[in-house]
């Protein structure tokens, strides 16, 4: 869909998504960043509506200009990881260029809306957990987002209307599906940053053996091609755990995100591709080569671990990856 079928659509969907009273905005100080919340209807979740912040770049209000959109899920979470004082110090700095950044509430069920799912099939792909399942509404959720949201927001916002003018960041279960919001819909994002992301989310948890041959992101990326275009950026820390399925020193939340990086051979001899097989290139040390320019970055952060706090340290990191100025 080119970039004026989606502001028509977008225009279409004001009455279906239905804005649920006037957006308050905090006005911008200084010409400053410019803050807008609000709360729209998605007719899957209905009565439940879902809530956005939107931060406007400073210079929004006079100028002419269209700009890149970074949608964020767990957007309250904005406050606790320190977005708006992100921003304003690197725009201060001069080392990121001017985004829109959309944050999206997380649902009253986290765990339904975040995870997996099949465009094509139209159907979530849900795993267990120690919790319960996980992502059994992730195709209701991604496909609103994908679809609906975002034809809203280019029809309300001088947004850059196309792929390479959106990515998607989330963190732990909302960083699962932001990589699954890239990798179904890469019409839609060209950019995926992804923190601590749920990537142990697998069919099979009878044993470790079975999860590890099982996961279901890393399964996504082996059977399926290459979705040309997109760069993905992942961090994790080296404390966000202790556990160890396969007994190699290595954490699991660390090692999900390398062997989907890099592909995974079970001892039976069995291969699952990573995105390294399917002809991304990969920068496995982004820590000390941020400017490889490569299509997957991976960062690991050795004190990190799974928490606000620790994605509060990586957000400046990930913003100046996807919107540096340097050498501009």
């Amino acid at each position: 869909m080119d970039g004026k079928s989606w502001r028509l659509a977008g225009l279409a969907l004001l009455v279906m998504l239905g804005v649920s009273g006037p957006s308050t905005a905090a006005p911008a100080a200084d010409d400053g960043i410019e803050v807008k919340t609000l709360a729209l209807e998605a007719k899957a979740f209905a009565p439940e509506q879902i809530k956005l912040t939107v931060y406007l770049p400073p210079g929004y209000a006079t100028a002419g200009t269209r700009y890149p959109v970074l949608y964020a899920n767990d957007g309250q979470d904005m406050a606790a990881v320190g977005l708006r004082e992100t921003l304003d110090q690197l725009y201060a700095d001069h080392a990121i260029g001017p985004v829109i950044v959309v944050a999206i509430d997380m649902l009253a069920d986290r765990a339904s809306g975040y995870g997996l799912s099949d465009r094509k099939a139209r159907k979530s792909v849900a795993g267990d957990s120690r919790i319960g399942p996980i992502g059994s509404r992730a195709y209701d959720y991604s496909d609103w987002l994908a679809t609906q949201l975002v034809p809203y927001i280019d029809a309300h916002y001088r947004t850059q209307a196309s792929a390479r003018g959106r990515t998607i960041l989330g963190w732990s279960l909302g960083g699962l599906n932001a990589f699954n919001l890239g990798w179904q819909y890469p019409d839609v994002f060209g950019r995926v940053g992804a923190f601590s992301p749920s990537f142990w989310l697998a069919a099979d948890r009878s044993s470790a053996q079975a999860i590890e041959t099982s996961r279901l992101a890393q399964a996504m990326v082996s059977g399926s091609p290459r979705r040309n275009g997109m760069r993905w950026w992942f961090s994790v820390g080296a404390r966000e755990e202790t556990d160890d399925r396969n007994g190699n020193g290595i954490i699991d939340a660390v090692e999900d995100v390398q062997d989907l990086i890099n592909g995974y051979r079970s001892p039976d001899g069995t291969y699952l591709r990573g995105l390294r097989d399917l002809g991304y290139s990969v920068e496995m040390d982004y820590a000390h080569h941020p400017s490889s320019g490569t299509d997957v970055a991976f960062y690991l952060l050795p004190d990190g671990e799974h928490n606000q706090a620790t994605w509060k340290r990586v957000l400046p990191l990930f913003l100046q990856w996807a919107y540096g100025t340097r050498g501009e």
